[in-house]
């Protein structure tokens, strides 16, 4: 029988780490209720606030230090995040989601970084101040006096919070800018101001939750990553924009998790995405969040794709084709102008093109955002070495199976996700993803934390066929080995994956998904049904993105749980984007310069992605339709250029004249 004294202690433990949920997701409510930002950078400035208390710790010692700490890491990360609303998002404000969540991820990738190259890769351990290291007797047990310090100072800031947004001339003016900005701006109050102000408070609660958190448990390089995934979980349980929300939603998280690491481990880590999926479905304005949040059906304004360009179709068929000979050729200059090295990196590259190109049928084409689509990617991997293992090594197997597998999960999680639009879409499809990614860890047969590897693999079928390890094709100079033939069998697929997805958007059917992402309404008053379509984009999607795990899982011969992780779709988005939504060539493209340019970078400089985050940042604030639509604007450009210079004109309608007077 569970005495009452540990239900009472499972109980505190929970609401010592709900408290800590409370800081780090409240900020990220408020700011994405008042200011409709998704701030993925969220998780690594709470991260920072950790940081720098244990420098402080190091540098005043422990007692004072921490005190000091507890007031100064809040303050410089709220200074920081003014800075970052100040100069990257505000500029943005009317450009839709998109673009606000992909700044800060690109923020992301730069804090996490910076604190990399300060404080190093190795763990830092934080004590709590002498004055809170005890224990107190509370109903027969000793308990950390350091925790309920986190309660009661977590309850006392959450009170202030709370008069600070109800009671205040500022709360008012910020609940005012939230239900009609501009009618705040024409009464004279500069409500950018007070944004900047509010993006910087959300930081700075995160900072004091970091600061908390780094006492409690040690302070590492992915405790950003770490806790930013909780945060959306209760940002969506209490719903979107709501305080109340995000406090309860917290206390009721820390709380399950407490007794689900008791009474059922195996479930732990799961349930809360469970609870998420739920929700969303359920009711997506979550438990205390207002409807006005929610956005309507057919919102699909944060996508614009490029329409035209300077290259005229026929030449863009004739580059592609271009481009497919050198790559081709790739293999042969192995050894002699290049190392083998750059083969595989171009394995690599063509991997990461296919699923840019999956993501875009349903991102480019529909308008929806997804931040689970490593899901598929992850779920590729794992069937087709789970069948190398367990079944036959025949390639031709395992790839078809993967790719059926992915198609039926992707019925499913479409089914179910596409009932919800906009920022809902966004975490639906980032909570599957993580029910995944977490529960690889759970069973046997995947491997756990290892993943799965040391698989034969051959292309034949029944027994019958060869194994591009052991063999060597041609003559000297020009031989291919067991690298290079995978290498043609990658690109092969890649081409003909394209070729599928170009004739499909050409099709009606393609016609129809741009209407979608257009106008939904529209297209539904002309008599198609807009959730049937986009189900169907979104399993051929997964379809692809599945063929695109299984291709890595055939090229590098093993699966882990690291390809089910967020991140994986952070980047996939970046390439995306970099490359041009819409165009299906475009995100080939992103991945190409996107894994280029960081194997490149990653050769000269360890933080290069704290490089590749800036320059990320410059690039989706002034070439929001990515690499494809430069020749386009260059054109644009000397035209405008043309046009002003004085003469101008004049000189080109002489040439023409005199042009026409020779013929």
């Amino acid at each position: 029988m569970i005495s009452g004294s540990l239900l009472f202690e499972m109980m505190l433990n929970g609401i010592v780490i709900g408290m800590i949920y409370v800081l780090a997701a409240a900020g990220l409510s408020i700011i994405f209720g008042v200011m409709d930002v998704l701030n993925l950078s969220h998780g690594e400035l709470f991260a920072l606030g950790a940081y720098l208390a244990f420098s402080i710790m190091v540098a005043l010692g422990t007692g004072m230090g921490f005190w000091v700490a507890l007031l100064i890491a809040p303050i410089v990360v709220g200074l920081i995040g003014m800075l970052i609303e100040r100069v990257a998002l505000r500029p943005l404000y009317g450009r839709g989601h998109l673009d606000q969540a992909l700044v800060t991820f690109g923020f992301l990738l730069i804090i996490y970084d910076a604190r990399r190259l300060i404080w190093g890769t190795d763990s830092k351990f934080v004590s709590p101040p002498p004055s809170l290291s005890g224990t107190v007797e509370i109903l027969g047990f000793s308990y950390s006096l350091y925790n309920l310090f986190v309660i009661a100072f977590g309850a006392v800031l959450v009170a202030a919070t709370w008069a600070l947004l109800n009671y205040t001339k500022f709360g008012l003016i910020i609940r005012a800018g939230s239900q009609d900005r501009k009618m705040v701006g024409d009464l004279g109050i500069d409500i950018n101001r007070y944004y900047t102000l509010l993006f910087g408070f959300g930081m700075a609660l995160a900072g004091v939750g970091g600061v908390a958190l780094g006492a409690y448990q040690s302070v590492d390089l992915d405790m950003g990553h770490s806790i930013i995934i909780p945060a959306f979980v209760i940002v969506v349980i209490g719903g979107l924009g709501s305080f109340k929300g995000a406090v309860v939603g917290a206390l009721l998280v820390g709380i399950l998790q407490s007794f689900m690491a008791t009474y059922l481990p195996f479930l732990s880590g799961v349930e809360i995405f469970l609870i998420m999926i739920a929700v969303l479905l359920l009711k997506p304005q979550g438990l205390f969040g207002n409807p006005h949040w929610e956005v309507p059906s057919g919102d699909t304004d944060f996508l614009s794709g490029i329409r035209g360009g300077v290259l005229e179709p026929q030449t863009r068929r004739y580059l592609g084709i271009g481009a497919v000979a050198v790559l081709a050729l790739v293999p042969f200059g192995a050894g002699t102008f290049y190392s083998a090295y750059y083969v595989s990196l171009m394995q690599e590259l063509m991997i990461w093109a296919l699923l840019a190109l999956s993501l875009d049928l349903v991102m480019g084409y529909t308008g929806l955002i997804s931040l689970g689509h490593a899901l598929f990617y992850g779920l590729g991997a794992y069937t087709s070495m789970l069948i190398f293992i367990h079944l036959t090594p025949s390639i031709f197997v395992a790839l078809g199976a993967t790719i059926l597998l992915c198609t039926l999960v992707a019925i499913v999680v479409g089914h179910l996700s596409i009932k919800v639009t906009g920022p809902y879409f966004i975490l639906i499809t980032l909570g599957f993803a993580e029910l995944f990614y977490e529960g690889v860890y759970k069973f046997g047969f995947t491997g756990g934390s290892n993943g799965l590897f040391g698989a034969e693999r051959e292309f034949g079928i029944a027994g019958v066929g060869v194994n591009f390890d052991n063999i060597q094709v041609g003559f000297e100079p020009l031989v291919l080995t067991g690298n290079d033939l995978y290498f043609y069998f990658v690109l092969i697929l890649v081409v003909v994956s394209y070729l599928v997805a170009r004739t499909l958007m050409n099709a009606p059917f393609g016609s129809v998904l741009r209407s979608v992402k257009e106008s939904e309404k529209r297209t539904e008053f002309m008599g198609y049904n807009v959730r049937g379509y986009k189900l169907r984009a979104f399993t051929i999607s997964g379809a692809l993105a599945g063929l695109a795990g299984g291709l890595y899982a055939v090229v590098q011969g093993y699966a882990a749980p690291a390809l089910f992780h967020w991140l994986v779709s952070g980047e996939l988005i970046l390439m995306v984007v970099l490359g041009g939504t819409g165009t299906l060539y475009g995100p080939m493209i992103g991945a190409g310069v996107f894994v280029g340019f960081s194997d490149w970078l990653s050769g000269y400089i360890d933080s290069w992605r704290l490089l590749l985050g800036a320059l990320f940042i410059i690039f989706v604030v002034f070439i929001p339709r990515g690499l494809v639509s430069i020749p386009a604007s260059l054109q644009a450009y000397w035209h405008r250029y043309q046009s002003d210079t004085p003469g101008a004109g004049d000189s080109t309608a002489q040439t023409d004249v005199s042009t026409k007077g020779e013929d």
